[in-house]
């Protein structure tokens, strides 16, 4: 029978406030252990938490010393099945994502294979960048290879993502109300960062590939995580989490030569010139900048991980550069000045 030493700092990364939830699901995940895997356990500790209900827990296993990680995905808040799915799409395309062990999709449990805590973000400097974000560029060209019946990234998403922005950011974080000729130049701005993404070439996006959910591996690098949200949309979209990643910022000159490294290596299957998938990516990035603001901001107000307040500056600088390179951001980058720009240390 499996044996668990006392969990310790676990209630930071629970499921809400309740300490009595959290520790129910505790016992269960507990006995979900014991009686569906052959290995007996020595411990179970928190593995990491990201901006969803999911808990991820390391656990080691007492005959090999291997360890393992556990996911609690309440399943009243969250459905395993898109992970379970996406995984075996990843799996297949020589991506490593994580091996599904056991799995339990009534009680929200799933026993995976540990990629380790060697989280990108944490080993990137300029001696190793070059080799990581090559090797990051050769799985995403392996991941938009996969062809699936995934759910599409439509206008409705798209503009629904962007619609966080202003009941978030700019109402709740900077007590902004916009009048209605602005909240009209707004919508105008979304409408062209719609298009625009729909005009690309459509294909398999992660939706959050960047330094925190790539981990750094031996063989077959990088791990790929957090993945479920995966859909079929623009091609551009996984280069701006990557290279316009709202944890770490490279200089422009530096993203523009992964971003022909990464054309290079997909010649064949992309028609457009070079300028014009420049726009594209710049363009998806204020629209995934704009969605980013307002998660941000909601994941402090409603969910209380104030943790990604630290994040808004630099989320908020990617927007103005882009508005900076295009003129035809014109229009947004002056709505900033009316606005989030008259706070004092919105950039900093």
């Amino acid at each position: 029978m499996a044996h668990f030493i006392p969990i310790t700092g676990v209630s930071s990364l629970g499921l809400d406030n309740n300490n009595q939830n959290n520790d129910s699901r505790m016992a269960e995940l507990e006995k979900w252990l014991e009686s569906s895997a052959n290995n007996a356990f020595t411990d179970i500790r928190p593995a990491s938490s990201d901006a969803s209900f999911r808990r991820y827990f390391r656990v080691t296993d007492t005959a090999t010393n291997n360890t393992y990680i556990v996911m609690d995905a309440p399943p009243d808040k969250e459905d395993c099945s898109p992970f379970i799915h996406i995984t075996e799409l990843l799996r297949g395309a020589g991506v490593h994502a994580p091996a599904i062990l056991h799995k339990d999709l009534d009680k929200g449990f799933l026993l995976l294979e540990d990629l380790g805590d060697r989280q990108y973000l944490d080993h990137l400097d300029e001696a190793s960048s070059k080799q990581l974000y090559a090797d990051a560029l050769s799985a995403l060209v392996r991941m938009q290879d996969i062809k699936d019946g995934l759910p599409l990234y439509n206008r409705k998403r798209l503009l629904d993502e962007m619609e966080l922005f202003e009941p978030w950011y700019l109402n709740r974080h900077l007590d902004i109300e916009l009048t209605d000729d602005q909240t009209t130049y707004l919508y105008q701005v979304f409408d062209m960062l719609i298009k625009s993404a729909q005009e690309q070439p459509q294909v398999f996006v992660h939706r959050d590939y960047h330094s925190r959910n790539l981990m750094l591996l031996d063989d077959n690098n990088p791990g790929v995580i957090d993945y479920q949200d995966a859909v079929i949309g623009p091609i551009t979209y996984d280069l701006v989490s990557l290279f316009k990643d709202c944890y770490i910022e490279w200089p422009r000159e530096r993203v523009e030569a992964w971003l022909d490294s990464y054309l290079q290596q997909t010649h064949s299957s992309i028609d457009v010139d070079r300028t014009q998938f420049i726009r594209w990516f710049d363009f998806m990035g204020v629209q995934r900048h704009l969605k980013v603001l307002g998660i941000f901001a909601r994941l402090n107000y409603r969910d209380s991980k104030p943790q990604f307040l630290h994040d808004l500056p630099l989320t908020l600088k990617y927007i103005i550069d882009a508005c900076n390179q295009h003129d035809a951001l014109s229009p947004l980058l002056t709505l900033l000045e009316e606005t989030v720009l008259q706070h004092e240390g919105v950039l900093k």
